[in-house]
């Protein structure tokens, strides 16, 4: 095989977390020797791993791994960026979608870092907002556009598995910078995130 994708976990971390998953499942009221219970400990700590494996990435390394100078002074934009994060007060998840726009100022970055740093914020425990800022401030500080902006659409579980249990509401964030601060650059921008071109 020419090609094979290895996971590769830390012992002591997934040891930890297996016996503390073991634990939890016994104080729900769980037998976690039944049959089907035996291996849910590890499974979540390696889920966990995973979905928490931003911690361990460089967003500006990333970007800057694919940093080319280019004469380009137009809006880019990658839209319908898919992002799956783990809200940090309930440790539920929120998915949906990233839109991202710079103006490069000399220097363009590979399409797919983009989406790659929307992956370095979101596999963390996170806030909705902060992930926003966050990545607008990755691409600010690696790249030095012009300009940025990031518009956020997410649906979370914290709020239509639990608590208020309403299951359409979606919540929008954003965050603009430089040359999007003004009226008609961003209005550009939220129209082209919107339009479905063909």
């Amino acid at each position: 095989m020419a090609y094979s994708k290895v996971e590769q976990y830390d012992e002591k971390i997934t040891s930890g977390l297996m016996e503390n998953y073991r634990e939890s499942l016994a104080l729900l009221g769980e037998d976690p020797d039944r049959e089907g219970l035996l291996k849910t400990p590890e499974r979540m700590a390696k889920a966990m791993q995973y979905l928490t494996q931003g911690y361990q990435m460089d967003a500006k390394a990333i970007l800057e791994s694919a940093k080319f100078h280019e004469d380009v002074s137009e809006m880019i934009i990658v839209k319908d960026i898919e992002l799956f994060s783990m809200c940090e007060h309930h440790m539920l998840p929120f998915f949906g979608k990233a839109h991202i726009a710079y103006i490069p100022n000399g220097y363009i970055t590979g399409l797919s870092k983009i989406a790659r740093v929307v992956d370095v914020y979101s596999r963390r425990l996170q806030v909705q907002e902060r992930l926003t800022t966050q990545i607008l401030h990755a691409i600010k500080e690696s790249l030095n556009p012009i300009g940025v902006a990031v518009v956020i659409e997410a649906k979370h579980l914290c709020m239509m598995m639990r608590g208020v249990q309403k299951q359409n509401s979606v919540t929008t964030t954003s965050a603009f910078w430089g040359e999007f601060e003004k009226s008609e650059t961003r209005s550009e921008f939220t129209k082209l995130i919107s339009s479905k071109l063909s």
